[in-house]
């Protein structure tokens, strides 16, 4: 994973220690080692920055813009990103549980050893987007269109894929774990493993309503 000293922007990130606000400009901060509860910066935009160490609870950042935001070591719990803009974003080492991210335009972003658990992705758009290394637990895609999105290394655990919209083929080789709690359907032209197929044999055939008797 990049190093914060490796951003092209990492000599101009100036300490950020004020209160975050709605329809606020964030422009070359770094935010570093803070505890945040029922923070309410819907449609704040925040580019070329910086979020270590920072743990937000609750709090709504939904209709925002993140663009070349590298965030690291952070904890969302419970966090409302819903509708809001992703690009050229990294996340790392974190978690993100119980975050609201549905309707959102995600693009570029790389969601790399972090826990995610129900992270609802209902009706997004992701493109060009990787899980890598991850622990995903009940994380809902449904009707999310998906372009580009891997899992190389991740475990996907109870996963919703109902009324996905893949523009190509999902590709879902790389996934360590493979569980698909809904969706198996909506997975027309996706490209597994001989493995995970061996494995996700029974579920599948249940979702396709096959039954299967020794005799």
């Amino acid at each position: 994973m990049t190093e914060l000293t490796d951003l092209p922007y990492a000599k101009h990130l100036q300490p950020f220690t004020g209160d975050l606000d709605r329809d606020e400009d964030y422009t070359e901060v770094h935010l570093d080692g803070a505890e945040l509860e029922d923070v309410q910066a819907t449609g704040a935009r925040f580019g070329e920055s910086a979020i270590t160490g920072t743990t937000f609870t609750g709090g709504d950042f939904g209709q925002c813009r993140f663009s070349d935001v590298w965030i690291s070591r952070t904890r969302w719990i419970g966090t409302s990103w819903a509708e809001s803009e992703l690009m050229d974003v990294t996340v790392g080492d974190g978690v993100l549980a119980g975050v609201q991210a549905y309707g959102g335009s995600w693009r570029r972003v790389v969601v790399q050893g972090c826990k995610v658990d129900s992270l609802n992705l209902r009706g997004a758009r992701l493109q060009d987007v990787v899980f890598r290394d991850c622990d995903l637990t009940e994380v809902d895609f449904g009707g999310a269109t998906l372009v580009g999105v891997t899992f190389p290394g991740s475990a996907l655990r109870r996963v919703r894929f109902s009324r996905i919209v893949p523009k190509k083929p999902l590709d879902l080789r790389g996934a360590r774990e493979l569980d698909v709690a809904e969706g198996w359907e909506s997975l027309r032209g996706a490209i597994i493993g001989h493995q995970q197929l061996v494995e996700a044999a029974p579920a599948l055939a249940q979702a396709l309503g096959i039954v299967v008797k020794d005799r």
